[in-house]
């Protein structure tokens, strides 16, 4: 191996460097596969452990990369792995010639004129691939090897996430496609409302969020100088804005209903199936959760300069902050916990009552439990406390 060379052997995790300080450091994850977390020095990729313990090994070589199967060099080939979610599937981005093909655990798919920058996306359940292709002037949509619609131009774009979107039962597929100067989501190789240009270039939209039953579809666009979600093909009210940050269109677990962020103004309010709730001031980014049978709301907002949490649309008590990604219902959903700051101290509030103060809080070390009480680690004066309500 050379000295940018990466492999994964079964049952460790092996990095070889001939120079010092190429080593940087790698951890196992996942069962039936391995994936490197950490990497060396200017390796820009990661390898998977394939099936009957072969390695697979990636090796840059200058601007060249080759991939290698056991101790068998590949040929000369631009190249980017991804792995599957099961860890089981490898597909390469490759280039022979000025040909462009995706390969999947060693059978090369058909042949492109270019493949789409992004990586090649798996489904869920690993058992299909989708990726973008040119071919001549068009673009299109390769899924398990068929092509789609040809369009101008496919993919990533605006703040989208992820170009390329499986439905949570891998059924489906979506992406946004352009033509000409207009934007739409393909669903199902059907395209769906277009948006066109703002006088900035591109219009701004999101990524496609399939429901968890996998049946329904949202994002949001700009369309001039207004926003917009459109949800199973329909677009909604048009607002002054949504934020470009947190979670974008959520769907509740039972599929039934879409919760969303829109500015009116300078004000903020929480779009409920369509309908606007009251407006605030400010709101919690990270902080909209449904409980898990979907029939209650509870969410973070901030109104003549306290934050609060509204839950089923009643504010609860004023804090001076509410923690980010604190909000939590219980698995039965009758109640809610979620982390404040007021002064210089730290509490959990629990259906509405503060607990003691504390000097921190270690996110995401908290939870509900089957007995009804509730959980969490707290700091104080150099300690750490494991605390039960």
């Amino acid at each position: 191996m050379s000295r940018r060379t990466l492999g994964i052997a079964a049952g460790a995790v092996v990095l070889a460097a001939t120079a010092a300080g190429l080593l940087a450091g790698c951890q196992a994850a996942g069962r039936g596969g391995w994936k490197v977390v950490w990497m060396l020095a200017g390796v820009e990729r990661v390898t998977t452990l394939r099936n009957g313990g072969r390695i697979v090994a990636v090796e840059q070589r200058g601007d060249k990369w080759f991939s290698a199967v056991g101790n068998q060099p590949g040929p000369d080939w631009d190249i980017g792995l991804v792995h599957s979610p099961d860890g089981k599937h490898v597909a390469e981005r490759n280039r022979k010639g000025d040909k462009w093909f995706v390969e999947v655990d060693d059978q090369p798919g058909p042949e492109y004129d270019e493949i789409a920058e992004y990586d090649p996306v798996f489904s869920p359940d690993s058992r299909r691939i989708a990726y973008g292709a040119r071919k001549g002037g068009k673009w299109l949509v390769v899924v398990d090897g068929r092509p789609g619609p040809e369009c101008d131009g496919v993919g990533k774009g605006g703040l989208v996430l992820s170009p390329l979107v499986f439905s949570p039962d891998s059924r489906r597929v979506a992406y946004w496609a352009r033509e000409g100067e207009m934007w739409f989501v393909v669903t199902d190789d059907r395209p769906g409302p277009e948006f066109g240009g703002t006088g900035k270039g591109r219009p701004v939209w999101s990524s496609v969020v399939f429901s968890p039953d996998s049946k329904r579809v949202a994002y949001w666009a700009q369309k001039g100088d207004k926003w917009l979600v459109v949800t199973d093909g329909l677009p909604g009210p048009e607002y002054d804005g949504i934020p470009d940050y947190g979670p974008g269109p959520v769907f509740s677990p039972d599929s039934k209903h879409i919760a969303y962020w829109a500015q009116k103004g300078d004000k903020w309010l929480l779009v409920m199936d369509g309908l606007p709730g009251p407006e605030y001031d400010g709101i919690v980014k990270f902080g909209l959760v449904y409980s898990p049978d979907g029939e209650r709301v509870a969410y973070g907002a901030q109104k003549g300069g306290k934050w609060f949490v509204v839950i089923d649309g009643k504010p609860g008590p004023g804090h001076d902050w509410i923690l980010d990604g604190s909000l939590v219902f219980s698995p039965d959903g009758r109640h809610v916990a979620y982390g404040a700051q007021k002064g210089n101290k730290w509490f959990v509030v629990v259906d509405g009552k503060p607990g003691p103060g504390y000097d921190g809080l270690v996110e995401g070390e908290w939870s509900f439990q089957p007995d009804g009480s509730f959980r969490y680690l707290a700091l104080r004066s150099g300690r750490v406390y494991r605390v039960r309500r």
